[in-house]
């Protein structure tokens, strides 16, 4: 039913506004009612207190029996006291009526909304209520059928004693027009039409509001169903700095990196199709020229051993995506045990002394001591190591300067830097040297081997040792990569540190 946002915004709004509303009227209709009835009651109180003070007074000296001839004597006179008294309550509040009945239950006299000249209907009397109640020395104040009204009305009436405290007759007063319907009536279009008037405003604030939510998803939406498609172009628009903004941006860095990955994905699909078929056609051919006698048997050995290179190449090469599916799969484990790091660099630096001597590299080798013990799995921080150095010596520049440098940090760290002056790798290029299948062409333009899986396996095994993998290049200069290794402890090391402490 509620299918889209903008229908559950609305939906959950006009159930506020209904509750709310609801809520409103209901306090209003109880506040204004108590309001009312507190007010009628003082009024009706005041009229019924100002009639009997003046009629108790009048009558002080009026036996019971002449109360009767008193009150129609004074009635008659319209410009006697009585009279004169009623018709201006009755005229100052044009909702009342006001009557005075004897000790018997005659009404003597009535004015009010439907009475103004004091006229009496035959037979009206006052309900046994009000009359009882007054007999019994209680004054009388409820909602009442009148014989003058069509509904129960507000009614208070108080009995009229002489000065001997004798029952003379009754008082009463009446809200002869009071209507809380039309109050009600009134009250609730005020408040449906307030309601109204706020829900409209709250519609259109939704409607904006939400098409500024919705537009970005929306769009994100239509996306993704291309990215599903493999389109990875697509972007979305980012308007302003709220939440949603920054979920656009985080979306269009998502397919950035996508399309990256997937650029990234096709290149190395292109880079190990070649590394594969490249040796594998050596091999063939040469098998087959041998085997045809097409090369002497002098020359067989040579190309044998050209074979064996090219067997050996693509060992490595299934080696590495081998080692490249452990990692992802984090099925690699990783034993640390204390090991020498400056050894590690001669040995590394032997391996490839060819490499070296055929570029003429000036080779440099810094080690703050002859042994610095690093605590670490060897193999894996081989493997990193032996990269970096094979990196460093392929991208040199003939005759440039090849660095290897080990410094004890003073957070009980080894920082190990490769340093080699060539091409170099440009500022564009640095944020994703780290990622897998990534070839900088102009970083790399000197030698396309490999896959560009190198660097993201180092990081990645410098990841879980807890430690940092970083470079500095400048482009047509140098690049240098360094690394952290937690320093192990040794008995020279402990001394050295003793001493130090110890101010020796």
């Amino acid at each position: 039913m509620f299918k889209s946002v903008f229908a559950k915004y609305v939906a959950a709004v006009m159930a506020i506004f209904t509750v709310g509303f609801a809520l409103l009227l209901a306090f209003l209709t109880a506040v204004v009612n108590n309001y009312v009835a507190d007010s009628k009651k003082q009024e009706l109180n005041s009229a019924v207190m100002t009639l009997r003070g003046s009629i108790n007074y009048s009558v002080a000296d009026v036996a019971p029996e002449d109360f009767e001839s008193e009150m129609i004597s004074s009635f008659r006179n319209r410009g006697g006291l009585y009279a004169s008294l009623f018709g201006a309550l009755a005229a100052n509040d044009g909702d009342l009526t006001l009557l005075v009945e004897d000790r018997n239950g005659k009404i003597l006299y009535l004015i009010g909304e439907s009475y103004e000249d004091g006229a009496v209907l035959p037979g009206m009397t006052l309900p046994n209520g009000i009359t009882d109640s007054v007999r019994a020395g209680e004054d009388y104040l409820e909602n009442t059928q009148m014989p003058f009204s069509d509904r129960a009305i507000p009614t208070q009436a108080t009995r009229v004693v002489n000065r001997e405290g004798k029952f003379c007759g009754t008082v009463c007063v009446s809200i002869s027009r009071f209507s809380w319907g039309a109050v009600m009536d009134e009250m609730t279009s005020t408040v449906i039409s307030a309601a109204l008037l706020v829900f409209l405003a709250a519609m259109i604030a939704i409607y904006f509001i939400s098409n500024r939510v919705i537009s970005p998803l929306r769009e994100m939406g239509l996306a993704a169903k291309k990215f599903a498609k493999g389109e990875f172009e697509t972007r979305v628009s980012v308007r302003g700095h709220d939440e949603v903004s920054e979920l656009a941006a985080a979306f269009n860095h998502m397919a950035e990196s996508l399309e990256n990955l997937e650029k990234m994905r096709s290149t190395f699909i292109a880079n190990i199709s070649h590394d594969l078929r490249t040796p594998m056609t050596t091999i063939a051919g040469f098998i087959e020229e041998i085997r045809e006698g097409v090369i002497p048997p002098e020359e067989q050995d040579h190309y044998l051993s050209v074979i064996q290179e090219e067997v050996k190449r693509l060992s490595r090469l299934v080696a590495t995506l081998l080692d490249l599916s452990r990692i992802q799969a984090g099925d690699r484990k990783f034993v640390k045990k204390p090991f020498d790091i400056c050894e590690m660099g001669r040995l590394i630096l032997i391996s490839f002394e060819q490499q070296i001597e055929e570029k003429g590299l000036d080779v440099e080798f810094l080690c703050e001591e002859d042994r610095m013990n690093v605590f670490a799995d060897r193999d894996a921080i081989y493997q990193v190591f032996y990269n970096l150095c094979h990196n460093a010596i392929k991208f040199s520049i003939p005759g440039g300067k090849l660095s290897l440098q080990f410094h004890a940090t003073r957070d009980r760290k080894i920082l190990v830097s490769v340093y080699n002056e060539g091409e170099g790798i440009s500022k564009e290029d640095i944020p994703y040297v780290f990622e897998r299948f990534y070839k900088s062409d102009r970083s790399r333009g000197l030698d396309k081997s490999g896959l560009g899986i190198g660097l993201y396996i180092s990081k990645t095994i410098l990841d879980a040792h807890g430690e940092e993998l970083c470079v500095e290049s400048e482009q047509g200069s140098f690049c240098k990569f360094f690394f952290t290794l937690p320093a192990a402890e040794t008995p020279a090391r402990k001394r050295s540190e003793e001493n130090n402490e110890r101010g020796l």
